[in-house]
């Protein structure tokens, strides 16, 4: 990131605002709660438990928490002060309801769940039996490797929490080496969509080009690529629309209607997503005034023509 994006360096919190040396487990050794784990005992405290039921996740817990022993998830809350919640979003609130109907939860006991969708109103079972509810949210891609646990240095957290548990919240980010984020209850379904937005539809739209790319001849895809990228993103994250480039941006009509012709004859399951991409990049130029609107007529038709041809699919109008 470009130093000018760079984030303010955030005080470090008082003592008396850090959470106590705390006994660390985690329920569910996906690719993230072992890398925070482990981005806490960095800090300090103390991992003592982890659930894990594929040989991979075992594997995963092995590498990021050695010696730490793998139990069954009311093991893990036996022997931890601080439960990290890492399992996927749809399987959050049964995990959590289960945990409150066994009577494993303790009063006082800090419950942190990692899921971008979902505050801390999913964690009430758990809070009416006295449990802590905080949901910290690395705004970050994890691989389930040590990299994980350096990447978090500057990691922005999306964190919900009630009211007196914001400090400690706050200060447990920090310790990971986070920058914390304040995100409202209702607006966390946003808040993950527009990560998901950017970063998940990045992965393939990325992936995609690399493909076509090699199908055009290139060795090393991912090194030409990757000044590019850095390039258009740093803009992006600096400049937003204004960053905008290229022949939709321009209004070139002509070299778009050849990428379509291309796509349709090489990559075929490309055009759709090119498409949709496409229109919304012409509807946002030209909002911004990079697009001119007598340009953008022979455009949009082009988009729009294409697009018909896209939902009648390969064998036309006869099927």
């Amino acid at each position: 990131m470009n130093a000018s994006t760079a984030p303010e360096p955030r005080p470090e919190p008082r003592p008396e605002d850090r959470p106590a040396r705390l006994t660390v487990g985690v329920v569910g050794a996906g690719r993230v709660g072992p890398a925070l784990a482990a981005s806490l005992r960095l800090a300090g405290h103390r991992p003592v438990a982890v659930s894990a039921v594929s040989d991979r996740s075992r594997r995963r817990a092995a590498e990021l928490l050695p010696d730490v022993p793998v139990v069954e998830p009311a093991r893990v809350l036996a022997l931890a002060d601080l439960v990290l919640l890492t399992v996927p979003d749809d399987a959050l609130p049964g995990l959590v309801e289960g945990l409150a109907d066994t009577g494993a939860v303790r009063p006082g006991q800090l419950l942190v769940h990692t899921s971008g969708r979902y505050g801390v109103r999913v964690l009430d079972p758990v809070r009416r039996a006295g449990a802590l509810p905080l949901a910290l949210h690395p705004a970050m891609t994890f691989t389930g490797t040590p990299v994980d646990v350096q990447r978090l240095a500057g990691c922005s957290f999306g964190v919900t929490a009630p009211e007196e548990l914001r400090l400690a919240a706050e200060a447990l980010v920090i310790e990971m080496g986070g920058e914390p984020e304040w995100i409202a209850e209702d607006a966390r379904p946003l808040y993950h969509a527009a990560l998901a937005l950017g970063a998940n539809h990045l992965v393939t739209l990325v992936a995609q080009s690399m493909e076509l790319l090699r199908k055009a001849g290139v060795a090393a895809p991912d090194r030409m690529l990757g000044p590019l990228l850095g390039a258009a993103l740093d803009n992006a994250l600096r400049s937003g629309d204004a960053a905008l480039t290229g022949p939709v941006a321009r209004g070139d009509a002509g070299t778009v209607a050849a990428h379509v012709a291309e796509l349709r004859k090489h990559a075929p399951g490309t055009v759709a997503g090119y498409l949709a991409m496409a229109r919304t990049t012409a509807d946002r130029a030209l909002a911004h005034g990079l697009l001119k609107p007598e340009l953008a007529e022979d455009l949009l038709g082009v988009l729009a023509a294409d697009s018909t041809t896209a939902a009648a699919g390969p064998q036309g109008d006869d099927r």
